[in-house]
């Protein structure tokens, strides 16, 4: 009799765990085949997988476009082009802690949410005279004719912009708003 040896065991065990391995891997393939494909069946509505594949999303990519944009310009006449999301169009009877502008052309201010860190938003609000700054550090961008101009914007107060800040009184475009913590 042959003594008994550890190593001849091991072959054996991999040969036996190799072949457990197989008939699951086969079970597991003809499952899949049976539950994607039923022979015979002429419609999608019998295989619900693939119906299931074809009506899959596709990727949403972000394109930093303003939400609402056409219903805005339409109600407010007011152009918001793009944003991060962290300044939005606000009612300003919604509470302290807004951005309000004044605007010759408008009757009322127009007042932004600022949330978050820091913020920006592109937009377009023409005759734009004064800006009231909220906790965060502003800064905006106007343009007047090819010419464009930066403002910081005081905190908590108001601050003279646009026409109001420039020696020749002309129109200025707000075209910019940045802010941060």
């Amino acid at each position: 009799m042959k003594p008994y040896s550890r190593m001849s065991a091991q072959p054996r065990r991999r040969r036996i765990a190799l072949r457990a391995l197989g008939a699951a891997a086969v079970g597991a393939l003809a499952w899949i085949a049976a539950a994607t494909s039923i022979p015979g069946a002429a419609s999608q509505e019998a295989n619900p997988a693939a119906l299931v594949a074809g009506e899959t999303p596709g990727y949403a990519v972000e394109d930093f476009n303003y939400p609402l944009a056409d219903k805005i310009l339409a109600e407010k006449n007011i152009v918001l082009k793009r944003g991060d999301g962290h300044i939005t169009l606000a009612e300003c009877a919604s509470g302290a802690g807004l951005l309000e502008i004044m605007a010759r052309d408008k009757a009322d201010k127009i007042c932004f949410k600022v949330v978050g860190n820091s913020g920006w938003l592109t937009l377009e609000i023409p005759a734009v005279y004064a800006i009231k700054g909220n906790d965060y550090t502003t800064a905006v961008d106007m343009t007047v004719g090819a010419e464009e101009k930066s403002y910081d914007i005081l905190k908590n107060s108001w601050t003279p912009v646009g026409e109001a800040a420039d020696p020749d009184s002309r129109d200025h475009m707000l075209v910019e708003i940045r802010s941060s913590k």
